[in-house]
């Protein structure tokens, strides 16, 4: 579905996507007959019931999601933003994209599409779970590693792209041991991956004298993981 063009830049023929669904300001320039609306990722700005501190964590999520574009039509788009390498992503049956908002620069719109807890992605992994809890956790790991709350989580049949600095390294899960990545250089996980955060802090690193990260994201089950080569927010 999307053929990029150069590094940082992709296009899609919108007619044959079924639509597409874009960042906000992703579009560079279009061809043919296209009409573009507000999208709302379903769990995206929508407030969790409850009390106070539910409400805060819906008020979070809804800040830190990206608001997004559909396009429909018949016509191709060329999508970019910032100037930031692009990788695409097939998104096959059974298998799941998970990404930040930040990370993720358009997805074909057939793929089904929700935004879950950071502590509860990949079934559970960092011990976080769902609910009020589990976007607590997920608030408290994202304050440390300078990673968001929340995740935008892709499945179904279709194609996403990512977006990185410095370009990607694609890693494979499934060995015997994890795969141990810095929180600010993750940018995906796609397959049937589960992340669980870790303190990597010692006596040393509470007197200064630590040379390891604070906190380090384990990956471990089937599967990629996207890292770019940077630490560097999006």
């Amino acid at each position: 579905m999307f053929e990029k063009v150069n590094s940082k830049v992709v296009k899609v023929n919108v007619g044959q996507a079924g639509g597409v669904v874009a960042r906000s300001g992703a579009m560079l320039f279009y061809t043919g007959q296209v009409a573009f609306a507000p999208h709302q990722i379903p769990g995206a700005g929508q407030g969790m019931g409850g009390g106070g501190l539910m409400r805060m964590a819906g008020q979070m999520m809804a800040g830190e999601h990206e608001r997004t574009m559909l396009a429909q039509g018949n016509g191709e788009v060329h999508y970019g933003f910032a100037g930031l390498e692009v990788h695409v992503v097939q998104v096959q049956p059974g298998a799941v994209l998970r990404a930040e908002a930040s990370r993720l620069l358009a997805q074909s719109a057939g793929l089904q599409a929700s935004v879950v807890s950071v502590a509860s992605s990949g079934g559970g992994g960092g011990g976080g779970g769902g609910g009020l809890m589990g976007a607590l956790r997920g608030a408290a790991a994202g304050v440390v590693t300078g990673q968001g709350m929340f995740t935008t989580q892709l499945s179904g049949q279709g194609s996403a792209v990512l977006l990185a600095h410095g370009g990607f390294l694609e890693l494979q899960v499934g060995g015997p041991n994890p795969i141990v990545v810095d929180p600010q250089a993750f940018v995906a996980a796609y397959g049937n991956v589960q992340t669980e955060l870790k303190s990597a802090m010692s006596w040393r690193d509470a007197v200064g004298r630590g040379a390891g990260e604070a906190m380090q994201l384990h990956c471990h089950g089937q599967g990629v993981v996207y890292v770019q080569a940077s630490e560097e927010k999006l």
